[in-house]
């Protein structure tokens, strides 16, 4: 008889119950051993962004790469017992391998931000990979910094702090859950969605907006006279989102907030013929630091992302709860690859 894998064993419990994710597809501990990501993977990845940078310039928009760091990267003192080196965080190779680069300009080192802050209140949900609103709030303004932007300083005065107690994708890998008390993340706004794609609609009518990953495409517009009257583009994953989901603090909702439109493109890579009907301001590639080790693809169009998406997940729905059904994506599977993102058939 094969045995069922335990996905509790994909996560370390650290200090006062702090969950770490340290396997899963991205076998992220590993990311932090020898060799750890290749040093021709982060060459690659020099390359890229270096090609971003300059195709963006073409286009009249400034680029700018943030990798979310991973809690072992921010909080490895809360993992005391676990064997790893945080000095080998992909996220700070990367930045190294940029050293001297034409794509440093764009690099954005929220490790070194949210490493410097740790000491104050939590940035991450105790049972979750995502950041609370504190962490959130640094990556907003982190980014805005390196943009030239100045923040939106009224954002605390118009939250809504209700505390819920709440299990997070790390959490639920426990029998039973483990839960904790979250702090809600949701704002008031004059931001509002003027448009959604196909698949984020049939997910929301099906009552299920939050499974809409790979392929969504949402657009926000802001009439508040203190909003920055540029454009952004964000290609980016669940750090970013489309959509303010309580208690995950999420980008798009706090840049939608200060700029006069913002657009939100779940994918890593980049959709070139949108950027160019488009024109923004600026573009901004946020993923996980654990999706570090692969490369996203390129020439992706948004559009067929979002078909791909529709068939697998749809599919679920259509033929009922059978061996037909697409399983839910990993929290860490890479959103660069649609097959590991129930994005296509496998």
């Amino acid at each position: 008889m094969t045995s069922v894998p335990d996905p509790a064993a994909d996560v370390y419990e650290g200090r006062d119950g702090w969950l770490f994710l340290i396997r899963g597809t991205n076998r992220v501990l590993e990311q932090y051993g020898r060799p750890g990501v290749s040093r021709r993977t982060l060459w690659r990845w020099r390359r890229l962004i270096e090609s971003r940078v300059r195709r963006c310039a073409g286009l009249g928009a400034t680029y700018l790469h943030a990798l979310a760091p991973e809690k072992l990267t921010v909080y490895s003192e809360r993992a005391e017992d676990l064997a790893f080196d945080p000095a080998r965080a992909p996220a700070l190779r990367l930045a190294r391998w940029l050293t001297a680069s034409p794509g440093a300009r764009a690099w954005v080192d929220l490790a070194g931000a949210f490493r410097a802050a740790r000491h104050g209140p939590p940035l991450y949900l105790r049972t979750d990979t995502h950041w609370t609103f504190e962490g959130c709030s640094l990556a907003y303004r982190t980014i805005l910094s390196r943009m030239g932007v100045p923040p939106r300083d009224d954002i605390e005065a118009r939250r809504q702090r209700t505390a819920l107690p709440f299990s997070g994708d790390l959490g639920r890998k426990f029998t039973p859950h483990r839960t904790e008390l979250a702090e809600g993340t949701a704002f008031a706004s004059a931001a509002r969605r003027i448009h959604a794609n196909d698949l984020l609609l049939e997910m929301e009518a099906l009552g299920r907006g939050g499974d809409a990953h790979l392929g969504s495409h949402a657009v926000f517009c802001n009439d508040d006279p203190l909003a920055d009257p540029r454009r952004l583009v964000i290609f980016g994953d669940s750090y970013a989102q489309h959509t303010a989901h309580s208690p995950l603090a999420t980008l798009t909702a706090l840049f939608a907030d200060r700029f006069r439109e913002v657009h939100f493109l779940w994918s890593t890579g980049i959709d070139w013929r949108y950027l160019e009907r488009v024109r923004p301001d600026f573009v901004l590639g946020e993923m996980a630091e654990r999706f570090v080790i692969d490369l996203p693809p390129q020439n992706i169009r948004i559009e067929r992302l979002a078909e791909l998406a529709r068939e697998r997940k749809l599919m679920g729905t259509i033929t009922g709860a059978d061996w037909r059904s697409p399983a839910p994506p990993p929290p860490d599977a890479p959103a660069s690859a649609p097959e590991a993102a129930g994005a296509a058939p496998r």
